[in-house]
């Protein structure tokens, strides 16, 4: 679905991000994987290295909560590959989570930092950089099925993918005359490191209300994203696409 794509996805070390890089290389894509982890994003590219031999994948650390690493970042990006991305997956995000009456100021703003004003700083900086190459693109956000209906002890995540899933929509609204796409995934529970936290208990309780009665799979997002990345979805912007098992 994806031949030729330079693909850019941020939290590429792990989970989501990673199942997405597994898929955008099989699909054909040329992968450039992002990640605070300098370690974890390296092991994700030995993988795809390994498997999709001499499709020049690469990895980069990168801070999407700060500026001057995402400026310094994506500008070697564009020098590597003399190009910038037109597949752009935004999948870096954290979890910071207490009920709101404990939750302190310092753990709300950290996980608007990097999902909200990360996922802006990254899309500014290549949507410039398309729109000066006159070069179509692909965005695809990660959002969250709590952004449409809250979650108890996570009142700053939740915020946080809500404003994920309008910043998306009027990105959208905003590109469209430059050809350039912006959607959001809201993946419900899905099995990933950020979920092993969960205690059992609160597992077990959320597989019983969600109608599959199971966590999502990484790769079963990773599908829809792919899709949303490639152009079989060439007429598809500002939408947001549950994959939650009908939770």
């Amino acid at each position: 679905m994806l031949p030729g794509k330079l693909a850019f996805v941020t939290g590429a070390g792990g989970g989501i991000g990673r199942a997405v890089c597994h898929l955008m290389a099989r699909e054909g894509a040329t992968v450039v994987a992002a990640d605070l982890n300098l370690n974890n994003v390296e092991s994700t590219v030995a993988d795809l290295t390994g498997t999709y031999a001499g499709k020049g994948h690469k990895s980069y650390q990168l801070d999407v909560s700060n500026t001057e690493s995402v400026s310094s970042v994506l500008k070697q990006v564009f020098t590597d590959y003399s190009a910038p991305p037109t597949v752009v997956v935004n999948a870096a995000g954290i979890t910071r989570d207490n009920f709101m009456l404990k939750m302190s100021v310092e753990d709300f703003e950290s996980v608007f930092n990097v999902n909200v004003k990360g996922t802006f700083l990254v899309t500014q900086t290549i949507c410039k950089e398309l729109v000066e190459k006159n070069l179509s693109g692909s965005i695809v956000n990660i959002g969250s099925i709590v952004a449409q209906r809250g979650n108890k002890g996570q009142c700053n995540y939740a915020a946080s993918k809500a404003a994920v899933e309008v910043f998306s929509k009027t990105v959208s609204l905003e590109m469209a005359r430059y050809n350039i796409r912006c959607n959001t995934v809201l993946p419900g529970f899905t099995v990933t490191p950020m979920t092993e936290i969960i205690p059992d208990k609160v597992k077990e309780y959320f597989k019983s209300v969600i109608p599959l009665n199971r966590f999502a799979e990484s790769d079963e997002i990773a599908e829809v994203v792919t899709f949303l990345a490639s152009e079989k979805s060439s007429y598809i912007t500002g939408t947001s696409i549950a994959v939650s098992g009908g939770f």
